[in-house]
């Protein structure tokens, strides 16, 4: 989309030139950017199909991508954020610019997502970090309509290319809230954080045909096996201890992993 990011070590994530306001020439640009994803990230995809190839069938590849508004959050931040003061303005301030941008990131993160199948990978993931710093209603304006469009597009953009409909998993970090419009989603499979309490998601979830992911405390790790052991029973009980509708897995990434989003 034409803006710089880079990594920084024990940070994460970087913009050195966050957006400003809409009347940001940089925010024209990014708006009018005429975005060939194929050839801007060709070696993304290259590493998908050399893994792919790596792995040999051994275990499945799953593709990747931040969410709209997550991907603005650290566009305007610069960063990542404990306050989040450029994101609200923007929320509050620039609704409808911000509604503009977020629909641009939905269909370059479709394009993205279609094209990592098209290379290799068997499952696809949008994680939405930083859900959780939205209020309800702000949520189904400024993250739900979005990552709604990415489920609803992606499976059309794969018929497009001649491709089959993969399994797809959205995780809307602390959107506690919002599980059960998640779960009248598109998506196979809803990612829960350890917010949850694993009974109550999987009974709405199940309602809704939905598998559910998670949702064990990262922080558990750090516990030793006597620990982690005590958290994996308990949540495998309010899962029901079924072989289906649920996968275990943490409630968010191992600490002090970040994760990038080549789509910025």
């Amino acid at each position: 989309m034409g803006m710089e990011v880079i990594m920084v070590d024990k940070k994460g994530p970087h913009f050195p030139e966050p957006l400003q306001t809409p009347e940001d020439k940089q925010y024209q640009e990014v708006m009018e950017r005429k975005v060939d994803v194929k050839e801007s990230l060709d070696y993304v995809y290259k590493a998908i199909t050399l893994t792919r190839q790596k792995l040999a069938g051994r275990v499945p590849l799953i593709g990747f991508c931040g969410a709209p508004w997550t991907l603005l959050c650290y566009m305007v931040e610069g960063g990542g954020s404990k306050l989040f003061i450029q994101s609200k303005t923007w929320v509050f301030k620039y609704a409808e610019e911000s509604k503009a941008l977020l629909q641009k990131i939905a269909e370059l993160c479709v394009e993205y997502l279609a094209l990592q199948v098209q290379a290799g990978a068997q499952m696809l993931q949008v994680f939405d970090s930083w859900a959780g710093e939205l209020s309800p209603a702000s949520f189904k304006t400024m993250s739900l309509p979005y990552l709604t469009y990415i489920a609803d597009n992606v499976p059309k953009r794969l018929a497009e290319l001649g491709l089959e409909r993969v399994p797809m998993t959205v995780f809307a970090k602390g959107a506690w809230y919002a599980l059960e419009d998640l779960c009248n989603t598109s998506y196979d499979t809803i990612g829960l954080d350890w917010l949850h309490n694993p009974a109550d998601a999987y009974k709405i979830a199940r309602a809704k045909g939905k598998t559910l992911q998670g949702n064990a405390d990262p922080g558990v790790l750090y516990g030793g096996r006597e620990a982690i052991t005590a958290v994996v029973k308990e949540m495998a009980e309010g899962f029901g201890r079924g072989k289906q509708g649920w996968i275990a897995n943490l409630g968010h990434g191992v600490f002090f992993f970040y994760c990038c989003w080549y789509v910025c």
